[in-house]
């Protein structure tokens, strides 16, 4: 298994949507970081996916683009840009993924029920495996988090450490 982690949409513009919103983004920046650590600590690939929303004015360079202090993306990650919930549609991810040697894709991020289940299901259809990182989902809605992990593949840190050694 070689694994890739994706941080799908953790962007300024999505902590502006409610107090609910940014308290669920800020406790999936905990578990999100933590899986950062651990990939890097192991030399395998961290990937930022970004929304960009020509409409909204969110594209690169707009304030709503960017990412949060707190989260520890380096300017030296992968970055993909995305118009659609999906992260591999009309992107080059999967092309990325497969120069890279990634069979497997950790999936972390927010908005749990939109983008991050549509790249889930986008990963299985470009023949990746695709697994959600419990803890690290955000939505505004609590009660879709547990359903995405229902619904999934999903491991836990403790878990995710142990297998990567």
């Amino acid at each position: 298994m070689k694994p890739a982690l994706l941080v799908i949409d953790v962007q300024k513009q999505f902590f502006e949507q409610s107090p609910e919103t940014a308290r669920s983004l800020e406790n999936a920046i905990e578990y999100i970081n933590a899986a950062i650590d651990l990939f890097r600590a192991r030399g395998l690939p961290v990937i930022c996916v970004q929304d960009v929303d020509e409409e909204d004015g969110v594209v690169p360079g707009a304030p709503g683009f960017e990412i949060p202090e707190s989260l520890k993306i380096l300017p030296s990650d992968l970055r993909i840009h995305k118009t659609y919930g999906n992260a591999f549609n009309k992107t080059k991810l999967a092309g990325h993924l497969r120069e890279l040697g990634v069979d497997t894709v950790i999936v972390t991020g927010f908005c749990a029920e939109y983008c991050v289940l549509s790249t889930y299901r986008g990963a299985k259809d470009h023949d990746f495996l695709p697994i959600v990182l419990r803890g690290s989902l955000a939505s505004g809605v609590a009660e879709n988090i547990p359903f995405v992990e229902r619904i999934g593949e999903v491991i836990s840190y403790g878990a995710l450490k142990q297998v990567l050694g």
